[in-house]
This record gives structure tokens, sequence and C-alpha cells, in this order.
């Protein structure tokens, strides 16, 4: 269907306000520095070193999207929720997967409210003895029936249209980008390259301001090219033992600096392990809590062997850790006695 003159023009003058070239405004910046986007992280709760926050305060300044790509596990969700919390923007999330297409993606149209409309416009014409022939009055009548029925009423915005519709401060976090098809993907670029819908029924929907966006991946598929080059690049793995630490010592309420290091280094070396899925920092984080509820305050071999369920979910990986740990704990045995 061909775009309306006065649809277009009314697309286009609801685009708000427009930075330079026509693109939209980006808005006051939302950090100061590298070093504000690290301390208001951390006073969130998250623990960002300087690489991670300068990528984060340079998507902010270049109002560009920021790919974060890693192993499971490993912040990078919870980095777009904590730059939505300490920036008090709305958090719009687009969570992907297979089969994911543009109606759950951009929008789609209300259809059984649509046909109900045509229903009701029947019963109107049957009424009226003017609307009941055929000709230039009848086509007349189903233009101004198609104009209604393709109308903001009937319009459903999905995550993606939503954040650039809205005039509010918006973190779109498109998590697990790496899920969806390469068909689906290409839906991505004209939002993350111009901020923008084509809805052909209404014109082209233009951000009124540029939200700031992160896409996660697992690496379960190589991205396009054409993704890649719209975005910043911030890979996160693992984090380093003393990181680890200070995470749970931050994240994990009565914990104690000792049993914060005996976690970190458990598992740490469960992650050196042969393992089908490595313990994640927010798994973690999990089993900090257990200890600490459980009145733990510094784990044993057979307190870690006891609680591993919380670390570790396939049964391989819990017999292979548990083994790991007996064996230490028995190195640790010959070292007390030669001591």
């Amino acid at each position: 269907m061909s775009v309306p003159d006065d649809h277009a023009a009314a697309a286009a003058g609801s685009g708000g306000i427009q930075g330079p070239l026509g693109f939209p405004d980006p808005g006051p910046p939302r950090f100061d520095s590298v070093a504000d986007v690290r301390d208001r992280l951390a006073q969130a709760g998250y623990l960002a070193d300087d690489g991670m926050a300068g990528v984060v305060h340079l998507a902010d300044r270049l109002a560009k999207p920021v790919l974060v790509e890693g192993p499971a596990g490993t912040g990078k969700t919870e980095l777009a929720k904590s730059v939505a919390r300490v920036t008090a923007s709305r958090l719009i999330r687009l969570q992907c997967y297979e089969g994911l297409d543009e109606s759950k993606a951009l929008y789609e149209w209300n259809y059984r409210k649509q046909l109900l409309r045509i229903q009701a416009q029947q019963v109107v014409d049957d009424d009226d003895p003017l609307a009941s022939g055929a000709g230039r009055g009848a086509a007349r009548t189903w233009h101004e029936l198609e104009e209604d029925i393709f109308s903001e009423e009937f319009l459903l915005t999905r995550p993606l249209l939503e954040a650039i519709r809205t005039g509010e401060p918006v973190v779109l976090l498109i998590d697990e980008v790496d899920r969806v098809e390469l068909e689906t993907e290409a839906l991505l670029l004209e939002v993350l390259s111009d901020y923008q819908v084509s809805i052909p029924e209404l014109g082209t929907v233009r951000a009124e301001r540029i939200p700031m966006v992160f896409l996660t991946s697992n690496n379960t598929r190589e991205l396009s090219e054409a993704l890649k080059r719209r975005c910043l690049y911030l890979h996160l793995d693992y984090p380093s033992l003393e990181r680890e630490r200070e995470i749970v010592l931050t994240r994990v309420p009565g914990v104690s600096e000792e049993l914060a290091d005996q976690v970190a280094r458990i598992v740490r070396s469960l992650r050196t392990l042969e393992l089908k899925k490595y313990p994640s920092v927010s798994e973690t984080l999990d089993w900090a809590r257990t200890l600490v509820v459980l009145g733990v305050e510094s784990v044993d071999a057979e307190q870690a062997k006891a609680t591993l369920h919380v670390l570790l979910k396939y049964r391989s990986d819990l017999e292979r850790a548990a083994k790991e740990l007996s064996m230490g704990e028995g190195d640790a045995n010959r070292t007390a006695r030669h001591a």
C-alpha cells in the first residue's frame, strides 16, 4: 500500500525534536566522564572497570549502540539494567529468541479490533439507505474506513517501536541478539542506524530522543558485519579473582571477607575444569547467599560439595566438581600433616 501524503507528513511531524542534519536529538549527556560512569554504577552495585566505563561513556556521547559479547552470566544484561537505574531511564527490553519476527519486535496491527470496526461499519451502512448502493459513495466510504483502521488506535507497538516513540529517557536492551535469524537481525539495522521505523500505512516514525541501546550476545553464532559496524564493542569475560571477590562483598549482605575470598577462589578453580556449564557470576552470588543463610563462616570441602547444586546444573558437572574438591581436600590434609 502506498503511503498517503497526509499520513507521511503527520508521521514526519511527530518525530519530536530533531538534531543536526535531521537526526533525532540525543538529549543531554547522561554521564560527565568515565569516572562518573564507574562511580555511579558502583553505587548501584555494579562494579565496572575503566574499560567498561569508557565504552558506556562513549556510547552516551556518540549516541551509538553497544554490542556486549561474552559467556552467559558475566553481567551483560545487568550492565544495561544498571545504566537504566543510575540514569533514571525507562528500561525497555526485547528478549530475542528463535522465530522472533517483525510483529513481536517492531509492531503489528490489532486485526481483531480492525475486524470489529469493519463489522460495526457494515451494520451502519446496512441501516443507511444512502450508503447501500455501489459506486462512488461506497468507494469513498471504504477509503475512509481504510484510513480509520490503519490509524494509531489500532497499532500495537512492540519494544523497538516503543523505544523510539517515547520522549522520555530510555535504555533499550536487545537481549541475546545471537538467538535470532539473519532476517530478523536485518530488522534492527534501520532502528540502530537512523532510530526510525517505517510503517507502510503510516509513514516513517522517527525517534523523539535517541535511546541508549545495549545488545547482548552469548556468541552462539556470528553476528553480521552490518550489525557490528553500527555498534561499539565490549567483551565481558568471567571476572578476575579480585573483582569477583569484590562483587561478592558488594552484593551479598552479611558475607565476611574470608568467606567472599573462599567463594571466589573455589568458583575460579571450578571454571578451570571441563564442565558443560561454568558457574556464572549470578550463581556465585547465589552460592554466597546460600552459605550466609546456612551460617557458614569458613567453607570447607564437605560444605562446598553439599551446596554445589546452587553453582552447577548438570549431574556430570556436579560429579566432576565433587571429585576435584575431594582431591583438593586430601592435598590440604597431607600438607597439614607434613607441616
